[in-house]
């Protein structure tokens, strides 16, 4: 990795730092993203807009939950290996190449491994503050301030 002041020049993606805390979900669903690895390509260039990660999905694997943002555009690349994408309409396989965005208050989504081989993508994600998140199919709804996301109940209880 070369480097520039702080921050690098380059970097291979694939090859970046994964996160140290895999996700920032509550139990009992941070468990349901094991073996998902995100690599935080925008923190290493000191990006504060946007969020860039490079996201490996081994097979059997998900992205996230079924969710919406209320004011985060989202977009993702396929880089290599099939994901499926759950979305309000159904489901389309996503093969690399293929490109798909997530305007803020669209639809619910989420992306899956079904194959038995690896996938990995670039996700792309704004930083907005004041965004909620909504999980129709799970008990869960997260807000996020200026740095973090709180994560409650549907009837507004904190998880623990």
């Amino acid at each position: 990795m070369a480097q520039l002041s702080k921050f690098p020049i380059s970097v291979v993606a694939a090859e970046a730092p994964p996160r140290t805390k895999p996700s920032n979900y509550p139990e009992p669903f941070a468990s349901m993203m094991n073996g998902r690895i995100k690599r935080p390509l925008g923190d290493l260039f000191g990006l504060q807009s946007f969020g860039v990660n490079h996201v490996t999905l081994p097979a059997g694997t998900m992205s996230a939950l079924f969710h919406c943002h209320s004011v985060q555009d989202e977009c993702i690349l396929v880089l290599s290996g099939e994901v499926t994408l759950v979305h309000d309409d159904g489901e389309t396989l996503l093969a690399p190449g293929m490109f798909v965005g997530f305007p803020r208050n669209g639809g619910a989504h989420q992306l899956i491994n079904r194959s038995t081989t690896e996938a990995t993508y670039i996700e792309i994600g704004d930083r907005q503050s004041d965004d909620r998140v909504s999980y129709p199919r799970d008990d869960l709804v997260a807000v996020r301030d200026e740095n973090r996301w709180a994560f409650k109940h549907k009837d507004g209880t904190s998880y623990e």
